[in-house]
This record gives structure tokens, C-alpha cells and sequence, in this order.
């Protein structure tokens, strides 16, 4: 499985209900609120293999109450 990041900047007043439709979906390993530029921070994991630009675009980014993104891929656990 390959692990990344995303970045979730919502629309005013939505940041709850875009953590409780990414919790819903259970497409999210871990969901967290946070300070500065944007609203959440989200860990995703998908096979080997996969277009992590399709998943971000078809599961992530098509859910209401999302005004941007942005995608961080890692490289090594430390």
C-alpha cells in the first residue's frame, strides 16, 4: 500500500461535515482538523499500482464542501 497525504482546504463553516462524509466513505486511514491554510490533514492509502491523482480527483475532491487540495506523496517512514 502506498500512503500519502492530502491537504483539505473546505468552504466556510464545512469543515465538519467534509470530515464526517471522508468518515463516511471510508476512504481515510486518519482525518485531522488543523491551524493555518487548510482545514484538515488526511492520510490516505491506496495499492501499489494505483493513480493517486484519479483517487484524489474521483473520491477526494468531488465530495461537497471542498474548496481545494493538496496532494503530499511520501517517500520513507522514518
Amino acid at each position: 500500500m502506498i500512503p500519502f497525504f492530502v491537504q483539505i482546504k473546505c468552504q466556510l463553516g464545512k469543515s465538519y461535515e467534509v470530515a464526517n462524509a471522508l468518515a463516511d466513505a471510508e476512504i481515510a486511514s486518519e482525518i485531522y482538523s488543523t491551524a493555518g491554510d487548510f482545514d484538515l490533514l488526511v492520510k490516505f492509502y491506496v495499492p501499489e499500482g494505483s493513480d493517486i491523482g484519479h483517487f484524489v480527483n474521483e473520491k477526494v475532491q468531488k465530495l461537497p464542501g471542498i474548496q481545494d487540495t493538496r496532494t503530499i506523496i511520501t517517500f520513507k517512514a522514518f
